[in-house]
Parts: structure tokens; C-alpha cells; sequence
């Protein structure tokens, strides 16, 4: 089956790029230009009709990939159009006439270049993150990743594992022969190795999965203490209903922020408090999840109305910082109340020391981004995997230690499967819809 899609992002634009890929793509070139396909990696400029008939839809440039020399390993074909949507239109309605020729669904360029060993999995799912990076931490990490050393990392590690299974394999066909004394020594160095990479990669404070996803903040706190008159200040636009009534905030609101460089998700919360109302009851149990799950909690008070309830002094526990808002109210007046915590005192009504709060919330964001160049994890998955072959080859070892031979070469073979999901050395099948519906459709 041949695919095309638009490439180019949607909307008007000087240049719209649409992608043929598979078996009819040059007949595909023949039917809309009526002449031969151009000379290979050489732009061309064509006329394009539609389909047996003369009518010119556009003038385009053309540029021919012959296969396996190609991004999906197969014929591709690339045409810039000007970035008309009905010119686009037009071509791929052409194109959907000639037999076998089908629209692209999302990613599927890039799952036909893994499926043609073009590239491997960390890497198609790093393309999908360069795609999608809205800021220049989130770029970097993806052209890391897409460079290849975690996918060396992953491969070096799979490889001595594999090794120790054809040695724990050749124990098992031949019981009757001793295996010599420096491959049993070797045996275990090498999966104590493993062990202690696995372990150092997984101890990475989830660092990968925060530039990916984003850094976690959630703003939390009693009713009316100006939680969302904060979410829009730091958006910089109304995201959230601001109003003097308690519990306006019924559901978690999120804004998607770049903080200098650095991608954050910030959240307004319902007002934490004790309610009859069953709805304001569920969306106070919301805003606690979210604070539990955030990396971290701005906790906003109103300064007039301190009240440190057992539910507040849990939120101050870890990663949290006190916002006292409404400070102008108490100028002139002493309180210890808060002293005692990381605290700030503001007043988004007067523009009061909020560039404070902000140069506070940048520190919590570069101690928790500490750039490094060994990133290897950017996603749950990954993560999942590790931490299944590290049990796995832990089980190993207790089994090899008592010689229990079968079953410790299960564990082994489990582990090395696990850490091949990471680069799609084993059958992935079932990954792949998951994984790649999540790029856009020409890619």
C-alpha cells in the first residue's frame, strides 16, 4: 500500500510538502506531472494536473527518493506546492483515485522507516519529541536522544546480558560438562554490572520525563487566597474565573507555560477546605491529588486569614513554597505565623514582589533540571522496562546462586526482553499504535 499525507503543518502557508511513500509513488508522479520521475535527490520543477485530465492544479517542485535510500526505506516522494489548503485539497484528491493509494494515518512515515530498520525505536520516538519540543531544553534532550548514545547505552547493556545467556544455555544443554571457573567468575561480574548501570540510570530524579512533560506545579491553598488571580498573572492571560465567592474553582485548571527555557505545567485548584457540597467536595480531592502528584506546591494564603490546618502543614512538608498574598493588608504589622516556613509575602492586586516569587520558582526549576549529558529515560515506558529487567536479573541471581539453572535462564531471557522493548530489538508490535499515534499525520 502507498501512503501521502501533508508534511508541512497545516493552515496557509508559502509551502505546503506533501509525502508519497511505497510501491505506486512514481506512478503516482507520472499521473500528476504526465512525465517520467526526476532525476534522484534532484528538485524538479512540474507542473501538477489532475489526474487524466489537463486542468493545472499547481506548479511544484519535486524531489524523488528512490528506495531503500530513503526516510521509510521505500520510493518516497516529496511535492512543495504553495500552501493553499484547496491546492492540497485537490492533489490529494488525486492522488486517493490511483489504486493502493490511501491517506497516511498519524506517525506512519516514521513507523515504516523503524519497520524498515531505518531507525529504532528511541529514535522514531525522539523525532516525535522534536516535533512536539516548545522550548529549548525539550529540543536539546530530543536531538540527545536522536544522536543515538542512549540507544548504544541500551544495546552495550542488552548485549552482555545475552552473552551470559549463552553461557547459562550451554549449561543447561550439557549438564554433564563443567563450565570453566573464569565464565562463572564472568557470569556474575558481568550481571552485577548490569545491575549497578540500571540502577544508576533509573536514580536520575526522573529528570528526562520532567523535560518531556513537562515540571509539575500545582497551586493550592484555602478558598478565596487569590490561587487563580495567580494562575493568570504567571500565564499572563484569564485562564482561570476569578471572583470573591469561595469554591469558584470546582476542577483542576492547566496552563502550559515556558518559564525562561523551561517547560512547566501549572495548575489552579478548588480551594481546600470543609464543604457539604458534594461537587466542591470532589474537586477539594482533586486539588489534593494534584498537590501530591506535583514537583512543586505554591501554597497561597491570605495573609488577613492565617490558618495553619493539618491538611495546609502537609502541603508544606516537602518541595513547597508559602505564598503569603494580600501582604499589603498587613504592612506595618508584625506576624511570626509563617516565619518558620520557605515563605514570600505578595500582593498580586498591588504588583508586589512578584518577581520575587518568580525568581523563586526559577531556582526550584534549575535544581531540578540539572543538565546532564547522560539522560537515557524520557518516558514511562522506558522507566517501566528498566525497572522490570533490573527485578528480573535480580531473580537471576538468587536462582544462579543455587544453581536452579532453568529457571534463572527464564529471568534472564525476560530481562534481556525487557530491555530490547526499550529499542524494539524484540516483536513490538503492540507498542507501535500507541507510540507513534501520537505524532501528527505526514510524519
Amino acid at each position: 500500500m502507498t501512503i501521502y499525507a501533508l508534511s508541512s503543518g497545516p493552515g496557509t502557508s508559502g509551502i505546503a510538502v506533501i509525502r508519497i511513500s511505497g510501491p505506486e509513488a512514481s506512478l503516482v508522479i507520472k499521473k500528476l506531472t504526465e512525465k517520467n520521475i526526476p532525476e534522484p535527490r534532484v528538485a524538479t520543477l512540474r507542473k501538477i494536473n489532475y489526474i487524466n485530465t489537463s486542468e493545472l492544479i499547481d506548479e511544484a517542485m519535486i524531489l524523488w527518493f528512490p528506495g531503500p535510500e530513503s526516510y521509510t526505506g521505500e520510493d518516497l516522494a516529496e511535492i512543495h506546492v504553495h500552501g493553499s489548503k484547496t491546492v492540497v485539497e485537490a492533489i490529494h484528491s488525486s492522488i486517493s483515485k490511483i489504486k493502493n493509494c490511501r491517506l497516511a494515518e498519524p506517525g506512519e512515515f516514521t513507523k515504516i522507516a523503524f519497520q524498515n530498520g531505518k531507525i529504532n525505536l528511541l529514535k522514531a520516538e525522539s523525532i516525535g519529541d522534536l516535533i512536539a519540543s516548545e522550548t529549548e531544553i525539550q529540543r536539546k534532550q530530543a536531538v540527545q536522544i536522536m544522536n543515538g548514545k542512549s540507544a548504544e547505552r541500551f544495546n552495550s547493556l542488552r548485549e552482555k546480558l545475552l552473552k551470559i545467556l549463552s553461557h547459562i544455555e550451554a549449561k543447561i544443554d550439557f549438564p554433564d560438562e563443567d563450565l570453566p571457573s573464569n565464565i562463572l567468575k564472568n557470569i556474575k561480574k558481568s550481571s552485577y554490572d548490569v545491575i549497578q548501570n540500571l540502577e544508576k540510570i533509573l536514580n536520575d530524579q526522573k529528570i528526562g520525563e520532567r523535560i518531556r512533560d513537562g515540571f509539575k506545579i500545582a497551586i493550592v491553598g484555602p478558598p478565596n487566597a487569590g490561587k487563580s488571580s495567580l494562575l493568570n498573572y504567571l500565564a499572563n492571560r484569564d485562564a482561570a474565573i476569578v471572583s470573591e465567592t469561595a469554591g469558584t474553582t470546582r476542577d483542576v485548571v492547566e496552563v502550559h507555560l515556558n518559564i525562561d527555557g523551561y517547560p512547566v505545567i501549572m495548575s489552579d485548584t478548588a480551594g481546600i477546605r470543609e464543604s457539604r457540597n458534594e461537587i466542591e467536595r470532589k474537586g477539594i480531592k482533586l486539588s489534593i491529588n494534584r498537590a501530591e502528584d506535583a514537583d512543586l506546591k505554591l501554597v497561597v494564603i491570605d495573609a488577613k486569614n492565617v490558618e495553619f490546618t493539618d491538611l495546609l502543614l502537609n502541603l508544606l512538608k516537602n518541595d513547597s513554597i508559602l505564598v503569603v498574598n494580600k501582604s499589603d493588608l498587613i504592612e506595618g504589622v508584625e506576624t511570626t505565623d509563617f516565619k518558620k516556613f520557605d515563605h514570600i509575602l505578595i500582593s498580586i492586586k498591588n504588583n508586589i514582589n512578584l518577581d520575587n516569587l518568580i525568581s523563586k520558582i526559577k531556582d526550584h526549576l534549575k535544581n531540578k533540571f540539572i543538565s546532564s549529558e547522560d539522560i537515557l529515560i524520557t518516558r514511562a515506558r522506558h522507566r517501566q522496562h528498566l525497572e522490570k529487567c533490573l527485578e528480573h536479573l535480580k531473580s537471576f541471581n538468587e536462582k544462579n546462586e543455587i544453581e536452579d539453572f532453568d529457571k534463572a535462564a527464564e529471568d534472564l531471557r525476560l530481562a534481556t526482553r525487557n530491555l530490547g522493548m526499550i529499542v524494539g530489538k524484540v516483536d513490538v508490535e503492540e507498542l507501535l499504535g500507541s507510540i507513534f499515534n501520537d505524532f501528527c499525520i505526514g510524519k
